[in-house]
């Protein structure tokens, strides 16, 4: 089994007309089995367009995608008054199920207008097969109710969950502060140091393993709860 893994860099890569691309610093991975030419999406948003131009040019065929969260900037919809490109806009020009947590698919929904046929709502531990490929939904609520990580062999896919400086905030709509804490000191405290951390956002770069992370990040050396609300204002 040949994996295909690209992590391609907004403003960068795609959306190179749009300055707020590259202002959000999203990440968007492509993931596919070079033998079989599939390939799914992560948070597809902003250019749809450059985005299927690069998996043409790659030769492959795009069979579905992925969403951590439904924050308009992983999956469209409006934000800050303008409207952008995502998840609908690609069902519209290649017909693939987007697969999420069973949580967020409402948030979804409201975000971006696609109905409940066009999701494949999934439980924590629920594999995507993509040709020979596993890639297995990791639900880590927090950043919002039903934020997912997705685990691919030794990466990790980690949306708003966590970068390699910070997570993702917690006040904004949906975003629980304990929920969070409990993600990151139990859900992903098991994950071995060694499985890079790819991030939805280059807050502190691209990739780094986990156990990296782990020492650097300031929000992962917090010592209990208490302090923990403390920093999230609570």
């Amino acid at each position: 089994m040949s994996l295909y893994f690209r992590q391609l860099t907004a403003g960068r890569d795609f959306g190179r007309n749009n300055p707020a691309c590259s202002q959000m610093e999203n990440f968007i991975y492509l993931i596919g089995d070079s033998d079989t030419r599939e390939c799914i999406i992560v948070d597809p948003a902003w250019a749809i367009d450059d985005l299927l131009k690069i998996i043409a040019a790659d030769g492959y065929t795009l069979v579905g995608a992925l969403a951590t969260h439904y924050h308009p900037d992983h999956v469209g919809g409006s934000m800050f008054g303008f409207s952008l490109e995502g998840a609908a806009e690609l069902i519209g020009r290649a017909a693939v199920p987007v697969h999420c947590h069973r949580a967020e698919a409402e948030g979804i929904r409201k975000v971006t207008g696609l109905s409940n046929s066009d999701l494949r709502p999934h439980d924590s531990g629920d594999r995507i097969v993509v040709g020979t490929v596993e890639v297995e939904l990791l639900h880590t609520p927090g950043h919002t109710p039903g934020s997912c990580c997705f685990r691919l062999r030794d990466s990790l896919v980690a949306g708003d969950t966590l970068f390699l400086q910070g997570c993702g905030r917690v006040d904004l709509p949906g975003g629980d502060p304990d929920e969070m804490y409990r993600t990151l000191t139990q859900r992903l405290s098991s994950l071995p140091g060694e499985m890079m951390l790819y991030p939805g956002h280059a807050y502190g770069g691209r990739s780094a393993p986990l156990g990296d992370v782990r020492q650097k990040n300031p929000y992962l050396q917090v010592r209990d709860l208490v302090q923990w609300r403390r920093i999230m204002g609570r």
